[in-house]
């Protein structure tokens, strides 16, 4: 169920994200088998084939079990054009954009003329999303955006590991999603009611913690390897249908050098 947005105060001022306190305590991570098998049906339901079951994709998951984590803070939302704006103009990191031949190089399914609207022009971010989700960002840009908050702030900022990411969006009692065990279409950006496009950050109801934006919308960066040169991505996507991918206990590894605009990311803050 969409419900208003952030403020724009909060999408830009000094780039530096609003958090959410994650309390200390234990949850439940990862999912078992009866998770898993209603995430290949609901993908099989909208897609009208069994390729995510063939191909073991949610197998992959960590089985459940109960961990403890001590208490963190986390971005409230992904990190926004605006956020990562700031970032770009202080320190003169490359804005998000890629060459055609370089796009091509990815291999990805999408045509370059598909991600012209997400390309940065002469620095700034593409007119009218300055609140929506920063992509084309790997996972190194990423990490550069956290070293700066930390030297700006005085503070250390870091991508999540996988464990406080899933935390933070799904809550301490191992639902499936950050509502509860029922894909509903209307909590969430994603490919099943659209726009088939990023949207501004915080316009769906937050999860159990306060967190924005955690399932669908982007895929985000967490410091996770699942082998070298990889990380692992969660959340997602305004891609995605069905939503089997958009749980948070999905999971799945890519290429720390890529750019995609279906990946962003947020950031976590040690207390």
């Amino acid at each position: 169920m969409a419900v208003a947005g952030v403020s724009h105060a909060q999408a830009a001022g000094d780039g530096i994200p609003d958090v959410v306190r994650i309390p200390s305590g234990w949850f439940w991570q990862g999912s078992d088998s009866v998770e898993r098998q209603y995430a290949y049906q609901i993908d099989e339901q909208v897609y009208g084939h069994d390729i995510s079951r063939r191909n073991r994709w949610y197998d992959l998951e960590t089985d459940k079990w109960h961990v403890h984590l001590l208490a963190y803070d986390i971005a409230k939302t992904p990190v926004t054009n605006d956020q990562y704006a700031v970032f770009v103009n202080a320190t003169g990191h490359p804005a998000p954009d890629i060459s055609q031949e370089d796009w091509e190089r990815q291999g990805l399914i999408y045509t370059y003329d598909t991600i012209i609207p997400f390309l940065w022009k002469n620095g700034r971010p593409p007119r009218g999303r300055g609140r929506h989700p920063v992509v084309l960002v790997s996972w190194q840009d990423a990490n550069a955006y956290a070293q700066w908050l930390s030297e700006k702030t005085g503070e250390t900022w870091h991508l999540p590991d996988e464990l406080y990411w899933e935390k933070a969006i799904r809550g301490p009692d191992g639902t499936f999603y950050p509502w509860g065990n029922i894909f509903d279409a209307g909590r969430l950006n994603s490919a099943d009611n659209g726009p088939f496009d990023t949207m501004p950050v915080g316009r769906f109801e937050p999860g159990p913690y306060g967190v924005l934006d955690g399932a669908g919308q982007v895929f985000e960066w967490t410091s996770t390897s699942s082998q070298p040169g990889y990380r692992i991505v969660k959340g997602g996507s305004w891609d995605d249908r069905g939503c089997g991918v958009c749980r948070p206990a999905a999971r799945h590894g890519r290429p720390e050098y890529l750019k995609h605009i279906l990946i962003g990311f947020r950031v976590m803050r040690d207390r």
